[in-house]
């Protein structure tokens, strides 16, 4: 019977030691900031990407992984026969998903593609469970249906405080940008069926507070919680905050804290956090 090998890109919220503990592979995206390319993961890291974001001239701009990097590393996983599952962030922020897809048919190898619908910890979430069956013999239809559910009961919710970066990639129009500054607007958003939606939109971050402490409170009715991630982008204050209140109903040491990737951050700015969290039934 062959194996099973699982791949993903760079936005997979995944940490070094799990992608060595599970033999998982990625495929990079890459960023440019002031005219110079960075590679994620490769040549620069989370954190190095919001310092330099934080000083740049322009907004940084980024590119999804070039079609033959995903050849390259799907032909050289199938080599001995293995099978792939490519796990990609959702296709509503980048097209690697399609780039990845493309790959897969001109691959040697046999690969299946999957719009995870998500990203960051939550993309992770997913693809740990699949490295994890994937070592234990697990079939490919197996691996899939339980992504299937993971991906089915989780959830992500991101604040964006401040929306000039939002108004500068086209996310948002200039008037909508300058009314939030004006009105000190904050936003919710909320990842759904691999869509970013508005779920609430308030004036100041005392308001805000009370969007998440809704949150806190629909996290605990959900079932049994799995797995927590935190993500951030310099909103360290805000990440204590969070952590006091989940600790309260899931092991603080479980909760996986990180600097967001490059193309979370590029879009939602600086003080920008979300949480992430997948329970079973």
């Amino acid at each position: 019977m062959s194996q099973i090998k699982i791949v993903t890109d760079s936005s997979c919220g995944v940490t070094d030691e799990e992608i060595k503990k599970y033999d998982i592979s990625i495929v990079p995206l890459s960023v440019m900031i002031d005219d110079t390319v960075y590679v994620e993961g490769e040549t620069i890291t989370n954190e190095e990407f919001i310092h330099k974001m934080a000083s740049s001239k322009s907004l940084p701009k980024t590119s999804q992984p070039p079609l033959g990097k995903f050849v390259e590393m799907f032909d050289k996983l199938g080599e001995d026969g293995s099978q792939i599952i490519s796990f990609n962030m959702l296709e509503a922020i980048s097209g690697t998903v399609h780039t990845a897809e493309q790959a897969a048919q001109l691959s040697k190898a046999d690969v299946t593609v999957i719009d995870s619908q998500f990203t960051d910890r939550a993309l992770a979430f997913q693809v740990l469970e699949a490295a994890k069956m994937a070592k234990e013999g697990a079939s490919k239809d197996e691996i899939i249906q339980r992504a299937e559910y993971i991906r089915d009961h989780t959830k992500l919710y991101l604040s964006v405080v401040n929306l000039e970066n939002l108004v500068k990639g086209g996310r948002l129009s200039k008037i909508g940008g300058m009314l939030g500054g004006l009105l000190n607007i904050k936003l919710l958003l909320e990842v759904k069926n691999g869509k970013l939606d508005v779920a609430g939109k308030v004036r100041g971050m005392k308001a805000m507070k009370k969007l998440w402490s809704d949150i806190y409170t629909e996290m605990q009715g959900s079932g049994k919680i799995k797995g927590v991630g935190i993500s951030h982008v310099e909103a360290f204050d805000m990440v204590e905050d969070m952590k006091k209140h989940v600790g309260e109903f899931f092991p603080v040491n479980d909760i996986v804290v990180r600097e967001t990737v490059p193309i979370i951050a590029t879009h939602t700015g600086m003080g920008a956090f979300c949480i992430l969290y997948y329970s079973e039934d």
